[in-house]
């Protein structure tokens, strides 16, 4: 399974097509996604700050039509998963909150805590 972090809003519309991500990949080359294990690392850098509602996707890779590559754009030493096409809405298996404590900060789901952070 993979994440991908979305507005609350952006799900609400896209939840009912077939597919989606043409935004993403005309400004990106391909849709940003994470492991479980490193989501704690994306979610401090790029989502912490954001007001507006955020949801996590739980995309089942094996159900997936678009190709996954696994790329360190960074140079960082950690591999992410770059979905290299649209993505078929019935490949999204859960929609979970994006969860913050009091100061803002991701807290981990529930349905994640038996995996550890890297």
């Amino acid at each position: 399974m993979i994440i991908h972090c979305m507005t609350e809003e952006l799900w609400n519309k896209r939840k009912d097509e077939k597919e989606w991500g043409d935004e993403e990949i005309e400004v990106e080359g391909f849709i940003h996604c994470s492991t479980v294990e490193y989501f704690w690392r994306v979610a401090e850098s790029h989502f912490n700050n954001l007001i507006r509602p955020l949801v996590l996707l739980c995309i089942d890779e094996s159900k997936l039509k678009s190709e996954v590559r696994y790329e360190d754009g960074d140079n960082c030493g950690r591999y992410y998963p770059h979905i290299y096409g649209l993505v078929n809405n019935d490949a999204v298996i859960k929609v979970l909150p994006f969860l913050k404590d009091k100061d803002g900060n991701y807290i981990k789901n529930a349905e994640f805590k038996d995996i550890d952070n890297k």
